[in-house]
Parts: C-alpha cells; sequence; structure tokens
C-alpha cells in the first residue's frame, strides 16, 4: 500500500511542480541511516542550469569537498583527507561522471574540476508518507527528528486518510499536512507548513530511554554538508528506482510506475512479483527508458554536454 502511494505522489509532484523528485534518502547527520525519508522534493535553485550541464549523475560528494578546484589542479594526495585509496576511488568516479579531469606534471597526477561547483539547489522539502494514520508506526519520533534537526525547508505529512483535529495535535506544528488520493491524483492541503530554520544549528535525538532521550547536537556546517549530500543523491537517484519484472501482466502507467494488469493496481515488483505470484506468466520486461521519462517530465538532464575539457582517466593517473 505504501509503495503505491509513494510512487504515485512522485508523478503527482513531477507533473504538478518543478521540483526535482526523488524517494529513500538519508536524513540523519549525526546517526547516518538512522532516519529514512521517504520523499525529497529539490526546488531548483539560481544555477540550476549549470549543474545539469556537468552530468546527470551524483557527484561525489568527497570530490565537491576536496581542495581540487577549477583553477589551478592540485596534486592529488594533497586534495583529499581520506586515505590514498579512497582518495582514488573518488577521483575514478569523479572522472567518470565528468567533474573531475587528472593532468600528468613531472610523474606527479593533480586532478581539477571542469567546473566549478554552482549553487544550484533552493531548497529541501522532506515528505513523510503515511497513507493509513491508523497504523502511525514511528511517526512522532520521525516528525520530531526532521523539524528538530532542521535538514529540510519544510516537513510535510501525505496521508490517504481523513485528518481529525486529533491527528492535528499530535503532529509538531511546524508539520505540513496533505491528503492525497493515489488514485484519482486529487491533492489537498489540510495544514501549511511552516519554514524550518536550516541555518542554525539541528539537534537529532539519539537513543529514547525511560524519562530520558540522549541528543546530538549537529553544527550549521554539518547541515550544510549533509544538505549538498541529500541534493546530489535526490539528483543522481530520482524516484524510479525499481526495476520491471519478467512477467506478462507487467506494464509501466504513462509516468513509469509499474502496473499489474492481473490485480488491476499499481504493485512493488519487490513485494508481489515473483514465481510465487498466482498470476505470474513469465515474459520479457516491458521496454520502458525511465531516463527518458525522468529527463521528459523533470528538470534533469539525461544527456548533458558535460564540462570535462580533456578525457583524461584514472588509466593515466594510476
Amino acid at each position: 500500500m505504501e509503495f503505491r502511494f509513494e510512487v504515485a505522489l512522485c508523478g503527482w509532484l513531477e507533473t504538478h511542480t518543478d521540483w526535482l523528485v526523488a524517494r529513500q534518502l538519508g536524513g540523519a547527520v549525526a546517526s547516518p541511516g538512522s532516519r529514512i525519508v521517504d520523499v525529497c522534493g529539490l526546488k531548483p535553485g539560481p544555477e540550476f542550469d549549470q549543474r545539469t550541464r556537468i552530468t546527470s549523475r551524483e557527484i561525489p560528494p568527497l570530490a565537491i569537498e576536496s581542495s581540487a578546484g577549477a583553477g589551478e589542479a592540485v596534486y592529488w594526495r594533497e586534495a583529499f583527507d581520506c586515505s590514498p585509496d579512497h582518495a582514488r576511488s573518488v577521483i575514478e568516479r569523479a572522472v567518470d561522471c565528468g567533474f573531475f579531469e587528472v593532468e600528468r606534471r613531472n610523474g606527479r597526477q593533480y586532478v581539477r574540476q571542469t567546473a566549478r561547483y554552482p549553487d544550484w539547489f533552493g531548497g529541501l522539502v522532506g515528505i513523510e508518507n503515511k497513507p493509513d494514520l491508523s497504523q502511525p508506526g514511528d511517526l512522532d519520533r520521525q516528525l520530531r527528528l526532521d523539524v528538530s534537526l532542521g535538514l529540510f525547508d519544510e516537513v510535510i505529512l501525505a496521508t490517504e486518510s481523513y485528518v481529525t483535529r486529533a491527528h492535528l495535535n499530535r503532529l509538531p506544528e511546524a508539520v505540513g499536512v496533505w491528503r492525497f488520493d493515489p488514485d484519482t491524483g486529487e491533492q489537498r492541503v489540510v495544514r501549511e507548513s511552516t519554514p524550518l530554520s536550516t541555518e542554525g544549528p539541528g539537534v537529532e535525538p539519539q537513543t529514547k530511554r525511560p524519562l530520558r532521550t540522549d541528543i546530538e547536537f549537529v553544527t550549521p556546517a554539518e547541515k550544510r554538508r549533509k544538505r549538498r549530500r541529500i541534493a546530489e543523491r535526490a539528483y543522481g537517484k530520482g524516484w524510479r528506482t525499481y526495476e520491471f519484472p519478467g512477467c506478462r501482466h507487467m506494464e509501466a502507467t504513462d509516468d513509469g510506475r509499474p502496473r499489474c494488469s492481473w490485480f488491476g493496481r499499481v504493485v512493488d515488483p519487490v513485494v508481489a512479483c515473483g514465481a510465487d505470484c498466482e498470476g505470474f506468466d513469465s515474459a520479457a520486461p516491458p521496454a520502458v527508458d525511465m531516463e527518458t521519462l525522468r529527463d521528459r517530465r523533470s528538470p534533469w538532464v539525461a544527456d548533458p554536454d558535460g564540462t570535462s575539457r580533456s578525457q583524461s582517466g584514472l588509466d593515466q593517473f594510476l
């Protein structure tokens, strides 16, 4: 149920906003992986077009955070604060995606950015999906973490349920609430979200015990770094992260969601599909070009011109 709701909302956002939409991104700093945000909406910033020209993929965070800029090339060992093996891996991925180029001087390898890293995203919206509010799960802890940490400019709860005053009273006041019907695409704002302070420090709740909750303070610099990493991950990943199974009943909706004609609805291929399904009928997977769909329906660019001045790669580096 949640998958069907989630991908329907992603498709709706892609059609009704200018956001770049992604699913299932890490939303914690002190304990990475402890908070996964269902949907992230990235609002394009002033230099978004410059970012689209560099690469369609995620740029490695350590490449962005290194001392290698777009001006004078830097000796590769001095550009990174990590092990040599890790640095080589980062350089390889940065060269491969077109963000780095390498050159040789007197038998030593130097790296530089192919373009200045732009100020390309204008805001991040975190959306927690809870189609059925009668089964809230860990909703209270998740939303209170999002608000107190302040990684996202806005936090929104999306649900299919009827929202009562009691529901609203249990949620942090800053959290916006949307009611969304995945079948009709009807969306209604029940409560507007309140902008959060992303520039200041944040508080990340940790282990909760009787009469005590451990917390970690997150600095503004740590938040800026994490926000940039979320933005890069969202740009590279998108929301169509599933594969279509090889079944005669599998088809794609116009926006690229996996629909099963046997059940007559969108399904999660990982959970619902396979030889154990009563309707399974082996066949070639449907031919769906996910990159073309994303390129056509969002600000993301599938095949940018690139900014590399040469094709220097790690065959010269090693």
